[in-house]
């Protein structure tokens, strides 16, 4: 499983098929050990002494001065702790120095996570990374895996710093005591999951240093807007499972004045890593937030320790929903919900993690006797005379089966309520099982705000049902395929999905069917991270029927379900123009005027054998290959002369896509040796091409582009423009974020 932004290769990376990305330096041998998690093999490091013990990495790799790294490994060792560290090294390969790690605080047998951030001193060239053990005695043994060396690994839109949200790989500046306390870095043997990357070994302590509460705070305060909703979440580690701890959205004015708080308190089953939630509206003059958490009621010496903390813009929970995800979620409390009618009391759920559908608490809905109750909710803006959808997960943890239905009350600008759109309910079965139910209404006309109220009907006594995951937005197709005729694309969206399904996209062309390729490669059985998945086909041919079919199949692979659209045509107004596209870079795309389309041959090796005696020779061919050919293109303009040079310039595979009827089928192609020629002296910016053609096939890889990377990020990263020149080499590296090394 490569890491994403690796500088190491996978097989230092994995330690996988052999050790030969290691080198040992000091006190110990080396040797491929089994049992890992991110592959089998593994690194064991083998003590020759009672010393410390070292190994790095074999290879160096490129780095940049004033730039930070990070690296990080998953070690395991049953009588010492470890550390890791980075080694700067100038243009010579002479070290300046090694960033060292904390020490892990025990010893742990388990895979545990160690981990550690630097800035490239001035005058680095290179680094390695650097593992370290202190044996007690020879023959003590310890194991390294899943290693990573890059840029820092940051959550998407989070407003912290790398450095505030790692939990103190840097150093502990992006936190200050508040209240009755110390701030320092630990470097607990916590087992976080193989692929959590932005977990790190370092994460920030919080002693309590007197009987009563305690806080600390983040002292990095990004930017925020009045009006706007944030979310707020972080990794806890409480010191017992009584201990009463929180965390906290905060919003400051202008001035630095805190005017707003939305606090979220733990209820923890034990003393392991919970990852918790705040979210809220920020309130008229807000400039900027930040994050608190501590502890209330603290005992002298008692560590609350925090990881992963991330502030950013709320994303949906549903696309295009109206509801805070606060009355949502459930992650702070029970939200707007009230009970209106019937006996049923409603809760968060508890413990952290004992039930939700997503994030870690539901709303716990218990009713003494088998009879009907009404929850409701607070009013949301809606648009009137559209259709809305009102949907919910639900899953029945006592008693026995409910009758659930999702109504819509709509309310005027004054206030009035205009009419109640009732449902049909439907049964939720005890079966353990969570469970979608919904309503689409359309909003009447003089629609301003709605409610929703959701009818359950408990069929025993002492039932219990979970709710969570409301959401309230337009009722949109589930899938939606849209022509781009401007750009020759279709621009695919898929809604209301399940991110526990696997997606296949096919794209059916005259009963010929080809899977569409997507951000991360072609999506055949690609796990889904959202309800809704956008997708640009930059390869959809031109002139023809297109249709597509999304089948959805379970983490086992049986197929759940099955969409399709279509049919759709891209058109071409004049069949002259030719489009020339990188499938992996559409940003290259560019269309430009045919001069003359190429005369395709068919090369073939063969061998002649003339027999002696004999009229006609015996031939030994190969198979025949692809098409070659020589297009001529027109660029009428500089600015199509660039595009061209553009779209040629990484020498990747290209598609040429033509309009339909004139039988030029749409053809992958690798481009020799291009001419661009004058068509007279002088100011004239015309130009005749000719472009030596090959016939080759697809490329492999996902399409290029920034959903992931973000203004937001940007700013976060670097501190000054100056820092992005250094970093990326061209606009484009910038807007893919692909730095140089």
């Amino acid at each position: 499983m490569a890491i994403p932004g690796n500088f190491l290769s996978a097989t230092t990376e994995q330690v996988d098929p052999d050790t030969s990305g290691w080198t040992t330096v000091q006190n110990c041998t080396k040797s491929l050990g089994s049992g890992g998690r991110n592959g089998d093999g593994c690194l064991m490091l083998t003590s020759t002494a009672a010393a410390e013990m070292q190994a790095r990495t074999a290879s160096t790799y490129t780095v940049t001065p004033w730039t930070e790294y990070y690296t990080f490994a998953d070690a395991s060792s049953s009588t010492q702790p470890e550390r890791i560290g980075i080694q700067w090294l100038d243009d010579s390969l002479t070290q300046i120095s090694i960033t060292w790690g904390l020490t892990t605080d025990t010893a742990s047998s388990s895979w545990h996570r160690i981990s550690v951030a630097g800035v490239a001193p001035s005058n680095a060239a290179y680094a390695r990374v650097m593992l370290s053990a202190t044996a007690t005695a020879s023959g003590k043994t310890s194991f390294f895996e899943n290693v990573y060396l890059g840029p820092p690994i940051r959550t998407s839109g989070n407003l912290f710093t790398f450095d505030t949200e790692s939990g103190g790989e840097l150093d502990a500046s992006g936190w200050v005591a508040e209240n009755n306390s110390t701030v320092t870095r630990d470097a607990p043997a916590v087992a976080w999951p193989v692929n959590s990357y932005n977990a790190g070994g370092h994460v920030i302590k919080m002693t309590v240093s007197a009987n009563g509460s305690a806080s600390m705070r983040s002292s990095d305060r990004p930017d925020a807007e009045p009006g706007r909703e944030y979310l707020a979440y972080c990794y806890l580690n409480p010191p017992t499972t009584s201990a009463y701890c929180w965390m906290e959205l905060r919003w400051y004015d202008a001035v630095g004045n805190q005017i707003g708080a939305q606090q979220s308190v733990l209820n923890q089953p034990g003393t392991g890593w919970y990852q918790q939630y705040a979210s809220g509206v920020a309130p008229a003059g807000t400039a900027s937030c930040s994050i608190g958490m501590g502890i209330s009621g603290g005992t002298a010496g008692q560590v609350l320790r925090a990881e992963g903390v991330v502030v950013m813009l709320m994303p949906d929970l549903y696309p295009g929903t109206v509801m805070p995800y606060a009355d949502a979620g459930f992650e702070q409390g029970i939200g707007s919900w009230t009970v209106a009618s019937g006996v049923a009391t409603i809760a968060q759920s508890a413990p952290w993690g004992a039930n939700a559908y997503s994030g870690e608490y539901a709303l716990t809905v218990t009713s003494s006797t088998a009879t009907k109750s009404v929850l409701t909710s607070a009013h949301y803006p809606v648009t009137a005379g559209v259709g809305w959808r009102a949907e919910t997960a639900v899953k029945v943890t006592a008693g026995a089966a409910w009758t659930l239905a999702v109504d819509l009350a709509w309310y005027d600008s004054l206030g009035t309520l205009i009419s109640t759109t009732a449902t049909p309910s439907g049964s939720i079965p005890f079966d353990g099982n969570w469970w979608l139910a919904w309503s689409d209404v359309t909003a009447p006309s003089n629609a301003a705000t709605a409610q929703i109220r959701i009818s359950l009907t408990a069929t025993a006594a002492t039932s219990t049902i979970q709710v969570d995951n409301i959401g309230l937005f337009e009722s949109l197709p589930a899938f939606e395929v849209d022509p781009d005729n401007t750009l020759a694309r279709m621009v695919l969206i898929l809604r209301e999905l399940d991110t526990t399904q696997y997606l296949t996209l096919y794209r059916i062309v005259a009963g010929r069917q080809t899977i569409v390729r997507g951000s991360t490669g072609y999506l055949d059985s690609t796990a889904l991270t959202s309800t809704q998945l956008t997708v640009e086909d930059y390869e959809a041919p031109l002139g023809q029927d297109v249709s597509y079919r999304a089948e959805l199949y379970t983490s086992t692979g049986t197929l759940g379900s099955r969409r399709e659209d279509g049919p759709v045509q891209l058109t071409v107004d004049d069949p002259s123009l030719v489009w020339i596209k990188d499938p992996v870079q559409p940003e290259r795309n560019v269309q430009l005027r045919a001069s003359e389309p190429p005369d395709w041959a068919r090369p073939i090796e063969q061998s002649v054998l003339r027999v002696r005696g004999r009229r006609n020779p015996v031939v030994l061919s190969d198979v025949r290959g692809g098409l070659t050919g020589t297009l001529k293109i027109w660029t009428l303009t500089d600015a199509e002369r660039e595009a061209m040079h553009f779209a040629l310039d990484t020498g990747d595979t290209l598609l040429l896509q033509f309009a339909a009827g004139y039988g030029l089928d749409d053809t992958y192609v690798a481009v020799g040796e291009a001419t661009e020629s004058r068509v007279s002296w002088g100011g004239e910016p015309r130009r005749l091409w000719q472009l030596p053609l090959t016939q080759v096939d697809a490329p492999t890889g996902g399409t290029s582009g920034t959903a992931g990377w973000t203004v937001q990020d940007l700013a976060a990263t670097w501190a000054t423009v100056l820092d992005v020149v250094h970093t990326y080499a061209t606009v484009l590296d910038l807007t893919l974020d692909q730095r140089e090394t």
